[in-house]
């Protein structure tokens, strides 16, 4: 694109997370305008310091050369705030920013539903539960799930979102290429053949804590809605809140409520101050978009795949027609999967563990593994929906 190198020049010189990109955008006709009228124009428009003048005059165009050719070089896209591919919603915002740098396919997201979902990097086995079954449903109902790429909350809703073959888009706070969270690397790569990977960051641009909450106002503009998973007092998600509320005062926020815990305190107030909606299923948050649009075919029975089990009829009670099967004539058995894919430690454990609660000591003595390692695969046993945790340190088939 023709002003793609000097919007790159612009932030180059000026940074990133500014106004005065969006005041260029409004006041000229185009950017390289503004780049050919010098530092008189640039003093003339009243935008700038003294200091980011000489920061505009000290910048060459050779800097953005270095970065399009190492966005070539990793095939990203670069839309620039004039360019009709840029989001609608997001150039509406005061500080959008001069250059999104996307990884995969950016959705339309200005004509489908899109909610962002956001909550704490330590997040408990309910709150990564949580998270993954909303993104799966969200995603299995047409609606484009957003969110951070973080550890917890973050990647259990875009995982969800990809295990229904839906649509995701996971923006960083720090260069696409970066190998931020090595442990996501896999989920990043996957995002891009569903949705899209986006950072306001060029290439090698490192991951910093000043760069995150910048970060949050790019999920909340690109999101009808937002929902907060498991919160404290001081969250990066109530950043994203108020970041969606000062871009749109009437941006809708939902909330799940946790126990009263320090862990979901913010969360909690957010619903006791009335700031955000208490929701308890995915349903809440699309029945309150009925006037906005949702791709394909609603479904709103859409479930994560249920678990096998087998029906066996109750002691003293003979067994019955099938189609005549009452809920209170049945004892329900959950039973072993034999459709998932597992690593042999992963398999010693699963198979541990039966339909009545099975102590973690047990488990250890009976896979000769080290609690610790149990302790790990039983969590991602419970993120595959396979076992849940009862009386503590105790589990079963689920």
């Amino acid at each position: 694109m023709k002003t793609l190198r000097y919007w790159l020049w612009f932030s180059q010189a000026i940074g990133y997370c500014t106004v005065k990109a969006k005041q260029i955008y409004t006041l000229y006709n185009s950017i390289e305008d503004f780049y050919s009228g010098g530092e008189q124009e640039w003093r003339f428009s009243g935008l700038f310091s003294n200091n980011e003048i000489e920061k505009l005059s000290s910048t060459g165009l050779d800097c953005a050369d270095e970065i399009i050719a190492k966005c070539n070089k990793y095939c990203y896209q670069m839309i620039t705030l004039d360019s009709p591919e840029y989001p609608v919603c997001l150039r509406d915002i005061d500080d959008p920013p001069a250059v999104l740098y996307v990884s995969g396919m950016l959705p339309d997201i200005d004509d489908r539903l899109s909610i962002g979902i956001v909550g704490t990097r330590k997040a408990s086995v309910y709150g990564i539960r949580s998270s993954y079954e909303f993104g799966y449903n969200l995603a299995k109902s047409g609606v484009t799930v957003v969110s951070g790429g973080a550890l917890g909350v973050d990647c259990s809703s875009h995982k969800g979102a990809l295990a229904a073959d839906g649509v995701t888009i996971c923006v960083l706070g720090c260069g696409i290429n970066v190998d931020y969270l090595r442990e996501n690397a896999k989920m990043r790569s996957d995002i891009t053949f569903k949705g899209a990977v986006v950072s306001e960051y060029p290439p090698d641009t490192p991951a910093n804590a000043y760069n995150f909450p910048q970060r949050n106002r790019i999920i909340s503009a690109l999101s009808n809605g937002l929902l907060v998973i498991e919160a404290a007092r001081k969250s990066g998600s109530l950043i994203t809140v108020n970041s969606a509320l000062e871009q749109d005062v009437n941006k809708k926020i939902f909330a799940l409520a946790g126990p009263a815990d320090p862990h979901f305190y913010g969360t909690n107030e957010l619903i006791k101050e009335k700031v955000a909606q208490l929701v308890t299923d995915y349903t809440d948050i699309i029945g309150a978009f009925d006037n906005l649009y949702v791709t394909g075919e609603l479904d709103i029975a859409a479930q994560p795949k249920d678990d096998v089990i087998d029906l066996i009829p109750v002691k003293g009670k003979p067994p019955k027609d099938i189609n005549g099967l009452r809920t209170n004539d049945l004892t329900i058995v959950p039973v072993h999967k034999t459709d998932v894919k597992l690593n042999e430690d992963e398999q010693k454990v699963y198979y541990a563990i039966e339909s009545e609660p099975v102590q973690l000591e047990a488990i250890a003595e009976s896979t000769d593994l080290p609690v610790f390692k149990i302790m790990s695969i039983t969590t991602t046993l419970e993120l595959k929906g396979l076992i849940e945790c009862v009386q503590g340190r105790s589990y079963r088939l689920k």
